[in-house]
């Protein structure tokens, strides 16, 4: 018996280990979403703060708690690889400290799509090294982060707008 996916069939099965994937309702417009996924005062509150400007090849950089088991340094280097208003954003990270042996080279995209009155967000963290024990941990710490805390902070920050 085949049945027909529906307009969002929901993220693709966890069985691909280089990444992460988040499919989320937000029940507000997207140009709200899109000023709190570019917006650096606002992505402060629910990521990171930052000198994130909204420019192709831009690089910044943001901070917070090391994680010794992932082999993370706290520091992420980044830079706005793509985006297109109010649509999509594509971002790259990478651990400032290398020699700390973690060869992290991600690529995060937020996908804005407009439904009823809110916006279907998906996430994709891509570049996960499956033969690496330390990124799959980063893998498992931030798929729940993504899907849990941040999603959380983000909706909070877009209903404050």
């Amino acid at each position: 018996m085949t049945t027909a996916p529906g307009p969002h069939p929901g993220p693709a099965p966890d069985d691909d280990l280089t990444t992460v994937r988040v499919d989320q309702f937000l029940p507000h417009p997207p140009a709200k979403v899109w000023r709190a996924l570019t917006e650096p005062e606002l992505i402060a509150q629910w990521l990171m703060a930052s000198d994130f400007r909204l420019e192709v090849g831009h690089r910044y950089t943001m901070t917070t708690l090391p994680r010794p088991n992932t082999r993370y340094s706290g520091t992420t280097e980044a830079e706005v690889l793509a985006y297109e208003t109010g649509r999509m954003l594509s971002v790259r990270w990478r651990d400032a400290d290398a020699s700390a042996g973690n060869t992290a080279d991600w690529t995060i995209t937020w996908t804005l799509e407009p439904e009823g009155r809110g916006t279907r967000l998906f996430l994709v963290h891509e570049g996960f090294d499956p033969d690496d024990p330390a990124q799959m941990a980063a893998r498992t710490i931030m798929g729940k982060g993504w899907r849990t805390f941040v999603m959380d902070a983000l909706r909070a920050v877009v209903e404050r707008l």
